[in-house]
């Protein structure tokens, strides 16, 4: 883009790409923030600040030391723990186990080829953003999945492939919270609100459901998909430019080997599925929930489907390896597995010094700390009615990005603002509400959410410089644009005073 012509918001976000990419390589920033923590704790905890813990009343929390005596301890003995339980370690390897095996049998190049050219271009980015909304229902694994898939989308049709990657990353990130079905998220931020809401009114709560937001998340599907795709091809698309790296998809024709190889692997699916659909769907299945307890949402099933998604890349990626004899042998199969694991390894080396981050962070309560005094500071403006949504919206927008687990943060902050908002005449349905489309909005930007990093690690496949300041850059606008027009989306929900799920208002009475 001629910078003559560059606009003011153009000439910001190239002065948030210069700024972030003078940061360090990402694994030595996540270790140069642990050791800040370290020493922050030691500084903090000097002062003897207290809070009251929000969701313990009576029990006060302080920020802990971690280079006393105590703290030393803990850092060497829980530094494996800490590196082998970092949150998106074992779901990316493990998903990628599977997708490896679907990429080098050519199922999966197969498969885009022949979407490409079926479906209408003009809808190529809509459909990739709707499909990165949609992935929420499947838990975490649409980051591993679809961001590198938009990727290799775009490329394969001349466009600039980190405008795919990063309309894939805004419809996954951003749209987390919109769906057209219930999912885990939905069970898991609902009951840490009903249990806050009981605080102030325990028969108020006992009516409450953790379908509160359904009827909002579901437009909101429709929304957050129009602005992801216009903000693609109007603003991030543009400022890429013409893509010049070396990567190129040949966008050759299905031959008939490839063809009979789609069948086949489609069948493969089709029998996969109904197999597991025999596991989760009758009475006694081994992975339904207790029934009478939304048995589907709240069961094992939705605590295993990143097992399950790997497992329907591997069979079908393995059934067309057969067919099309790219697959001979075992051997062939571990190696192309093999070969998906070695390109994983900078990404195992960030996940040591960004898990070692994380639990530093959350050991020394000083993200327990931040939230509380957030909350604090939202009860003493006194603000009412819209201004007071919106107003929480933009703190739980800056806490997230200090805080990057959802439920973790909603189990500091609902105790907090949940009877607030209750005692200003506002539902616990909609401070929840609220309080997701702050933290979807702003995970795109944020480097601390724990996916950000294999994102720049896909994104370097495309451009080796690719840096936080880049990404954060071309993030941005989706995360304005997300933030504005959900908002404003439930703004008019408001004004208009419709329920934002079964038996949900936007009131408390």
């Amino acid at each position: 883009m001629d910078t003559k012509r560059k606009g003011l918001f153009q000439k910001f976000l190239d002065m948030v790409e210069k700024t972030g990419n003078r940061l360090p390589h990402p694994v030595t920033l996540f270790a140069g923030l642990a050791l800040l923590v370290l020493v922050l704790s030691w500084i903090v905890s000097s002062f003897g600040l207290t809070v009251e813990h929000p969701g313990k009343p009576g029990e006060m929390i302080e920020v802990k030391n971690l280079l006393s005596g105590e703290g030393i301890e803990y850092i060497f003995t829980k530094m494996t723990a800490n590196f082998v339980g970092f949150a998106p370690l074992g779901v990316v390897l493990l998903t990628m186990l599977g997708i490896g095996l679907a990429e080098g049998s050519g199922f999966i190049s197969a498969v885009l080829r022949g979407f490409v050219m079926s479906v209408p271009k003009r809808l190529i980015t809509a459909g990739l953003v709707f499909a990165g909304v949609m992935s929420s229902v499947a838990s975490d694994a649409g980051y591993v999945v679809l961001p590198p898939l938009g990727a290799v989308i775009f490329a394969a049709i001349g466009r600039h492939p980190l405008a795919g990657l990063a309309a894939a990353f805004a419809g996954v990130s951003g749209g987390f919270s919109a769906n057209l079905f219930l999912s885990g998220t939905d069970a898991l931020l609902g009951e840490l609100t009903i249990s806050a809401a009981q605080i102030i009114d325990p028969a108020y709560a006992a009516n409450m459901n953790i379908a509160m937001n359904y009827f909002f998340i579901a437009a909101s599907v429709f929304v957050l998909t129009f602005v992801g795709a216009w903000v693609t091809e109007k603003i991030v698309e543009p400022r890429l430019g013409t893509y010049t790296g070396e990567f190129r998809e040949k966008m050759e024709k299905l031959t008939a080997i490839e063809k009979k190889g789609l069948v086949w692997a489609t069948i493969s699916i089709v029998v996969a599925s109904i197999l597991f659909a025999l596991l989760i769907l009758p009475e006694g299945a081994p992975l339904r929930g207790v029934e009478g307890e939304m048995p589907i949402i709240r069961s094992p099933f939705m605590s295993s489907l990143v097992p399950i998604i790997a497992i329907l890349f591997f069979i079908p990626g393995l059934v067309y390896g057969k067919v099309t004899k790219v697959i001979k042998s075992d051997r062939d199969v571990a190696a192309m597995m093999s070969a998906t694991m070695a390109a994983m390894g900078m990404f195992i080396v960030l996940s040591f010094t960004a898990g070692q981050f994380v639990s530093f962070f959350t050991e020394s309560n000083m993200g327990l700390m931040i939230g509380v005094y957030g909350a604090q500071f939202l009860n003493s403006i006194n603000l009412t009615g819209i201004p007071l949504i919106l107003t929480f919206i933009l703190i739980s927008a800056f806490i997230n990005l200090f805080i990057g687990s959802a439920s973790a943060k909603w189990a500091m902050m609902a105790p907090v603002f949940v009877p607030i908002m209750m005692q200003l005449g506002y539902s616990p349905e909609l401070t929840q509400m609220a309080y997701r489309i702050a933290d979807s909005s702003t995970n795109i930007i944020s480097p601390l959410m724990t996916y950000f990093a294999i994102i720049i690690a896909f994104a370097q496949k495309y451009d080796k410089k690719m840096g936080i300041g880049t990404l954060i850059s071309v993030m941005f606008p989706y995360s304005m644009f997300f933030l504005l027009f959900w908002t404003l989306t439930l703004v008019i929900w408001m004004l208009f005073g419709l329920d934002l799920g079964p038996g949900s208002g936007i009131y408390y009475p």
